[in-house]
This record gives structure tokens, C-alpha cells and sequence, in this order.
């Protein structure tokens, strides 16, 4: 497993800094948002360190759908399945990216306006 160790977020795979743990399988963890923007909102990480999606490689690649059927899952537990829910994906500072390791955030349980931002 690859780390950063100046990363927030490789500091919660690694349990060096506490979470409300939400799932976790060998490739992907999902915890609460410590500031949600929706009664549900779940951040879903790779358990290696990827700064963003412009890091991603075919070899990389396939945690994108680890991180999508953990969405799927988390909100059917949530009961979200019907009403909808939003996953969204920020890349780079001018999107709104302030954590550099690939991340999926999962919100519902309001509803959502469009355009995001």
C-alpha cells in the first residue's frame, strides 16, 4: 500500500487519526464528513495513496468502481436509492479539491439544486 504521510486522509486508512468508520473492504474506506453538506455525507477514499483523478492510470483505474459500488451500497443503507443521492469527484483547486488523495463524496437526504456551484 502506498501512503503520503503528510496526508489527512492516508493518516485515516492507517488509523492514526480517528473517523466514523462508514465501510471498508481491501480497497476502499468510507467515513462521515466532519463538515456535512447533507444529512448523509460520506467521503469514500482508496486505501492507497492517488492525489487526484489526473493520477490515475489503467492500472489505478479500477478503483473508481470500488468507490462507486461503496456509494451504491452506502446509500441503499442509507435508503437513498429512491429518493437520489449525489456523487461528486473534485479535481484541482479551482474545483474545490482541498484533500490531495482521490476522493468520492456520497450526499443525499435533501434535495439537491443544479448547477452545483
Amino acid at each position: 500500500m502506498s501512503t503520503n504521510a503528510d496526508c489527512i486522509f492516508c493518516k485515516i486508512v492507517l488509523n492514526q487519526i480517528p473517523a466514523k468508520i462508514a465501510d471498508a473492504n481491501d480497497q476502499v474506506i468510507a467515513f462521515h464528513d466532519l463538515t456535512p453538506r447533507a444529512p448523509t455525507h460520506i467521503l469514500i477514499i482508496p486505501r492507497d495513496h492517488i492525489s487526484s483523478v489526473n493520477d490515475l492510470s489503467r492500472s489505478t483505474a479500477s478503483v473508481l468502481a470500488d468507490m462507486t459500488l461503496m456509494a451504491q451500497k452506502l446509500a441503499k443503507e442509507a435508503d437513498l436509492s429512491e429518493s437520489g443521492y449525489r456523487i461528486v469527484m473534485n479535481t484541482g483547486k479551482n474545483a474545490g479539491q482541498t484533500v490531495f488523495h482521490l476522493h468520492m463524496h456520497l450526499l443525499g437526504g435533501r434535495p439537491m439544486d443544479w448547477p452545483p456551484g
